[in-house]
C-alpha cells in the first residue's frame, strides 16, 4: 500500500495545478483505467474528462496539440452524417453520428497525459486491468469447458466456439479486439523499450531515463508485464476469434521485426507448433479456415459481402445509410433467396461495411485516416528520443487492427474503438511530453 501511495503522489505532483486541467487529467486517468472493464463508467470519465478540458480551453485558451490527421478526420465526420439524410431510415443512424465524439479521445490523450510518469502509470494500470479481465475469462472458459463437457460431449466443438469467453465487456469479439490492442503494446513494451537496469529509489514508478539505441529504453521490466503479458495472451487463444489471431500475428510480426529481423522465422515456427501440438479445441478451430463449406462463420460472412457489394453497387456515393444495414439486408439478397440464419446487424468487415452504409467517399477518407495515422506515427517515432517503443507499439495496433478488420467491423465497436484510439494517440502524446520536460528537466 506504501508503494501504491508513493506512485500515485509522484503522479499527482507532475499533473496541472489549474483546478480545471488537473480535474480533466483525473477523469482521462479513470477513463483509461476502466477501458477494459466497464462501458459505461468509461464513458462517463470521458465526459466528464471532455467537461472540463472544455471548460479549461474556454478559460484559458491554451495552446493545443493533435495528430496530423484533422483533414482526413474531418472527411470521415462528413461522409458519415451526410448518408444519414439519405437513408431509408435516418433515426438509425443518430448513434453512429454521436459515435463521432469518440475522436475526441485523439485530443483528450495527446493534452491530459502530463508526464512521463502519468503515461506509463497509465499504460501499466491497462496492461493490469486486461490482465485481470484475463483471468476472469479464463475462469470463464473453465466453466463452460465443463459445463459443455457434460452437457454437450457429441456437440463439443460447436457449444465451445458458439459462445466465448468476453471478460469484463459481455462480448467476445469486443473482448477480444480490446485483448489483441493491449497485446500488442506491451509486446512493444517488453521487446522494443525496457531494460534491465538498477533503478533509484527516488521514482516508484518511473525511476530513470535511459537512451539506449534506437529503443529510447527507460527503466527496468519486471515479472509483472511478463505475467500480464502471459496472461493476456492466453486469453486471446481461448478467445477463439480467428481475426483476432490472425491480427495479433500481423502485429507481433512488425514488433519482432523492429526487435530483431532474425528472429522473424519463430513466428510461423510458433503457428506451426500450435497447429501441430496445441490443444485440440485450438488445432480444430485454426484449421476451419480450410473448410469454410464446414463452418457457418465462414458462410455467412461471404454472404454478407455479396450483399455489401450489392449495396455498393446501388448507392455508391452515400450507401444505405448508418445502421441502415439490419433493414436493408433481405432487399440486397438474390431474388428468393434467404439469408443464413446468424446476426446480420453488421457485415464483419470494415471495408464493405463503410462503403454499404457510408458510401465510397467515407470509405475512402478512414483509408486515408488510417494511411495518415500510421504514417504519422513513423514519423513520429524517427523523433522521440525516448519512449520510442510507445509510437512501435502503436503502429503494431493500428496493424493488427487493420488486419482484423478484413473480418470484422471492429471499427465500429465502441469498446475497440476506445482502447485503439487511446493507443494510437499516446506517441504524440509523448512527442508534447518530451517538449514539456525539455523546459523543467527537474521533473525526470
Amino acid at each position: 500500500m506504501a508503494t501504491v501511495n508513493r506512485i500515485l503522489s509522484s503522479v499527482k505532483a507532475d499533473l496541472p495545478c489549474d483546478p480545471l486541467a488537473r480535474s480533466a487529467s483525473l477523469f482521462f486517468t479513470g477513463f483509461v483505467l476502466t477501458l477494459v472493464v466497464s462501458v459505461a463508467a468509461t464513458q462517463i470519465f470521458l465526459s466528464l474528462a471532455g467537461v472540463c478540458t472544455f471548460a479549461y480551453l474556454l478559460r484559458t485558451r491554451p495552446r493545443i496539440a493533435f495528430p496530423p490527421v484533422k483533414l482526413p478526420l474531418a472527411l470521415f465526420c462528413v461522409f458519415t452524417i451526410v448518408p444519414v439524410f439519405f437513408a431509408e431510415t435516418p433515426a438509425a443512424g443518430a448513434f453512429e453520428v454521436r459515435k463521432l465524439t469518440l475522436f475526441l479521445i485523439l485530443l483528450f490523450a495527446v493534452n491530459l497525459v502530463e508526464s512521463s510518469r502519468h503515461l506509463l502509470f497509465l499504460l501499466r494500470g491497462l496492461f493490469v486491468t486486461s490482465a485481470l479481465a484475463g483471468v476472469l475469462a479464463v475462469g470463464q472458459f473453465v466453466r463452460q469447458y465443463r459445463e459443455v463437457r457434460l452437457q454437450h460431449p457429441h456437440r463439443f466443438y460447436f457449444f465451445m466456439t458458439v459462445s466465448r469467453i468476453h471478460g469484463f465487456v459481455g462480448n467476445w469479439m469486443n473482448f477480444g479486439g480490446q485483448q489483441m490492442l493491449v497485446f500488442l503494446m506491451i509486446g512493444g513494451f517488453l521487446l522494443l523499450g525496457w531494460r534491465a537496469t538498477a533503478a533509484p529509489a527516488n521514482h516508484p514508478l518511473v525511476s530513470s531515463f535511459e537512451m539506449r539505441g534506437a529503443a529510447g529504453g527507460v527503466v527496468r521490466r519486471t515479472a509483472v508485464e511478463w505475467v500480464c503479458g502471459g496472461i493476456i495472451a492466453l486469453s486471446i487463444l481461448l478467445n477463439f476469434t480467428r481475426s483476432v489471431w490472425l491480427g495479433c500475428f500481423a502485429g507481433a510480426v512488425y514488433v519482432v521485426a523492429r526487435r530483431r529481423a532474425r528472429w522473424l522465422w519463430t513466428l510461423p515456427v510458433l503457428v506451426a507448433l500450435i497447429l501441430v501440438a496445441g490443444p485440440s479445441l485450438v488445432r480444430h478451430r485454426a484449421e476451419s479456415v480450410l473448410h469454410p463449406e464446414r463452418d457457418p462463420s465462414a458462410a455467412i460472412r461471404l454472404e454478407m459481402w455479396r450483399v455489401g457489394l450489392r449495396m455498393v453497387e446501388r448507392h455508391p456515393l452515400v450507401g444505405v445509410g448508418p445502421d441502415n444495414i439490419p433493414e436493408a439486408y433481405d432487399l440486397y439478397l438474390p431474388p428468393g433467396e434467404a439469408p443464413i440464419a446468424g446476426y446480420h446487424g453488421h457485415l464483419h468487415n470494415d471495408f464493405v461495411q463503410l462503403a454499404a452504409e457510408r458510401g465510397l467517399p467515407c470509405l475512402a477518407a478512414w483509408v486515408w485516416f488510417m494511411v495518415a495515422l500510421i504514417a504519422a506515427t513513423v514519423r513520429c517515432a524517427r523523433k522521440l528520443r525516448k519512449f520510442r517503443w510507445v509510437a512501435h507499439g502503436a503502429i503494431a495496433a493500428s496493424l493488427a487492427l487493420v488486419t482484423e478488420g478484413f473480418f470484422e467491423f471492429n471499427f465500429g465497436s465502441t469498446p475497440v474503438l476506445m482502447v485503439f484510439l487511446f493507443l494510437a494517440a499516446l506517441p504524440f502524446a509523448v512527442e508534447r511530453i518530451e517538449r514539456l520536460e525539455e523546459t523543467r528537466p527537474a521533473a525526470l
